[in-house]
């Protein structure tokens, strides 16, 4: 029996032979029969939605590839919330299983952004600190592809400086009043909410202290998006200005002035994942051919070096520990990685070139600056991983 290859994936291999990933990606380790059949399972369906010309595989898909079909298609198939208990809704499968899928998901560069954030970071966060009703009304929803999250973190001036964050909500009969602006909100024009971190006392001598966390609906009076248009003219940014927005407290995510410990918890999500490392994958599949050798096998060295690192942060989420620091790694190496990537693939590219490699090059190169700066700059999380090493 031979393998069968469709749109440049193995989808079927002979019993007995290792199961490959796609190319210049590494060979699963320690992976068992389960595991290993689930890849297949979601290379063969992604290789029929390639097929079909369901979606075309691109950069940076997890950010700019919104696409409620084939999200709900994913949810159809269990592949949504798959870490969230079945007694709220969801698959009750392990973050190892997860893993897979979105790697799968994401060396393929399909069209993820509509799920992303809800599925990433929302759903942990509410499993964590929200209540039974906030549980009841969005996880099952988040689960069936039904409801889209945007994140309510970075502020005008604020950089990656979380605690100087501005948005102040005032207590007022029956929930709070909220007034601030935040930005860099992707997907905020197309989602129908998102948890917001404000300031809801003060501050004083502990910059983390007074901060909260609200689930902010978009459509709310006071809310207002605006685009913010990236270099290429595409859309996925927006500033969200709150002008008086009132949020019942039944949209307080966890305990008044807990967000700093909240909102902390909740980047271990956002920085580990394959996401931070994978973005420009398409790309270096497509070069793989014209790189010297040597290069090539530098690419592939690190890809699977972050294939492990962020397997091992998956694996420790299960275990119910904190990686921050390891997290924060991933985040550094993939992103610098995602970069180089563009770079090699730009200086590969005959000037005047376009479409095929050439239209993925410059879109890569047009996102790069991005790739280092959203979950916090690779600067900032230096400064973590030193912290955290005990460097001084």
């Amino acid at each position: 029996m031979t393998a069968t290859v469709r749109a440049g994936y193995v989808v079927r291999a002979p019993v007995g032979e290792e199961w490959s990933m796609p190319s210049l990606m590494p060979p699963p380790v320690r992976e068992d029969a389960a595991l290993i059949s689930l890849r297949r399972e979601v290379r063969s369906f992604l290789a029929e939605q390639v097929e079909a010309g369901a979606f075309a595989p691109t950069v940076d898909s997890w950010l700019s590839g919104w696409d409620v079909e084939f999200t709900r298609a994913l949810a159809q198939r269990g592949w949504l919330g798959m870490t969230v208990p079945v007694e709220h809704g969801g698959h009750g499968r392990t973050f190892l299983e997860r893993f897979v899928v979105t790697e799968e998901l994401l060396a393929a560069g399909a069209p993820v952004a509509a799920h992303w954030i809800a599925d990433r970071q929302v759903a942990p966060n509410l499993l964590r600190f929200g209540s039974d009703a906030l549980k009841g009304e969005y996880l099952p929803r988040i689960v069936a592809g039904e409801v889209f999250f945007a994140i309510g973190m970075s502020e005008p001036d604020s950089g990656s400086d979380l605690a100087s964050v501005r948005t102040r909500a005032e207590r007022v009969d029956g929930g709070w009043r909220v007034r601030g602006t935040k930005l860099w909100t992707s997907g905020a024009h197309l989602a129908d909410a998102f948890i917001a971190l404000v300031r809801t006392s003060p501050q004083s001598e502990d910059r983390h202290g007074g901060l909260s966390q609200l689930l902010v609906l978009l459509d709310s009076p006071g809310v207002q998006v605006r685009p913010v248009l990236s270099a290429n003219g595409t859309h996925h940014f927006n500033e969200v200005h709150l002008d008086g927005v009132h949020v019942p407290d039944e949209h307080v995510v966890g305990e008044i002035g807990a967000g700093w410990h909240q909102v902390t918890s909740e980047l271990s999500f956002e920085r580990s994942g394959p996401e931070r490392f994978l973005s420009t994958y398409q790309l270096a599949k497509s070069l793989v051919g014209s790189l010297d050798p040597a290069e090539a096998g530098r690419i592939s060295a690190r890809l699977a070096g972050l294939h492990q690192m962020s397997l091992s942060v998956a694996a420790a989420l299960q275990n119910s520990e904190r990686p921050d620091v390891p997290a924060a790694l991933v985040k550094v190496l993939g992103t610098t990685l995602e970069g180089d990537i563009a770079e090699l693939a730009d200086l590969d590219t005959p000037a005047g070139a376009s479409g095929g490699v050439a239209a993925l090059t410059r879109r890569a190169v047009q996102q790069r600056p991005g790739f280092t700066l959203r979950g916090g700059t690779n600067e900032v999380l230096r400064g973590v991983i030193a912290r955290g090493l005990g460097m001084r």
